[in-house]
């Protein structure tokens, strides 16, 4: 074998193993397993992808775990297991929609938890899905490392304030989902109460659950703001806000529960804050998860 041919294998060889190596790489994420888990007449449906420390993400009023499809898939590339449980009435998640609390809600998201046995886990909890986080903290504090309120309301308000906890634009917020109005009406809500200027509102279109919306919003009414408010007393948080929200009342978290709560602010975001900005807000979920993990 002459030198030359030598050399010619050998240039091979390695322009393969780098090939190889690039497409491990480069190589996109698995896509979401589905679990069912059942206890008595409630099944919860969830989606599960990644490995490694535990992220759950719970969704906003009356929408379901696939407004999160690029957050999940960016936290798990991050080195996370990404759990989306979808609540009752959506996908395969079925039981009793009368009558609930948050208690139920977060009863649910423990039962998937419990199955999946993640430990102590960062909740995220995305508008209305901050609630039955927080909840989920009080009742069950084993299964919480960590709180982010991403896009969320305290459900307290400064002193002095006589806005109604939970009430701005809330024509907005349940027209968005009525799909028996025009769509340019409906279009014209989505962009006021959850897409930042120049954000399209149209991707919220569909995606809308009115059962799933009237029961949630039941369990936020019944359910005492003291009882879930602070996340129980020990979890740190982090207050992820909008920079254009026009839904929050901003900044209640922090003077009332002091250096619990970080805040941080996503750039180009409404209320919405997933299909707007879903690499920023999954970045930061990473950072406040890794920094959270690493607590003793």
């Amino acid at each position: 074998m002459t030198m030359s041919t030598t050399l010619r294998r050998l240039s091979l060889a390695a322009c393969v193993l780098m090939i190889g190596t690039a497409n491990v790489a480069t190589a996109a994420p698995a896509a979401p397993r589905t679990t069912l888990v059942r206890k008595g007449d409630v099944r919860i449906e969830a989606l599960v992808e990644g490995r490694g420390r535990p992220i759950v993400i719970l969704p906003s009023l009356g929408r379901g775990a696939h407004d999160y499809d690029r957050v999940a898939a960016r936290l798990a590339a991050q080195g996370f297991r990404v759990i989306r449980p979808q609540p009752r009435g959506i996908g395969g998640s079925k039981g009793p929609m009368e009558g609930l609390t948050l208690h139920d809600f977060a009863a649910d998201v423990a039962m998937v938890m419990d199955r999946e046995k993640t430990g102590p886990a960062i909740i995220v909890g995305h508008a209305w899905g901050s609630q039955p986080a927080r909840m989920l903290a009080v009742d069950r504090p084993d299964l919480v490392k960590g709180v982010v309120m991403a896009a969320a309301s305290a459900g307290k308000l400064p002193p002095g304030s006589t806005e109604k906890p939970y009430g701005r634009l809330r024509e907005a917020i349940d027209g968005s989902g009525n799909m028996a109005l025009p769509r340019e009406q409906r279009l014209t809500y989505l962009r006021q109460a959850f897409f930042a200027p120049g954000n399209d509102p149209s991707v919220w279109l569909g995606g809308w659950y009115a059962g799933t919306h009237d029961a949630q919003a039941h369990a936020r009414n019944v359910t005492p703001i003291d009882s879930y408010y602070a996340a129980g007393d020990t979890v740190p948080i982090l207050d992820l806000q909008g920079q254009h929200d026009a839904v929050v009342v901003k900044n209640v978290m922090k003077p009332l529960l002091g250096d619990r709560v970080e805040v941080q602010e996503i750039a180009g975001s409404g209320h919405a804050m997933a299909p707007e900005q879903p690499d920023r807000m999954a970045d930061a979920i990473a950072a406040f998860a890794r920094k959270t993990f690493g607590r003793r």
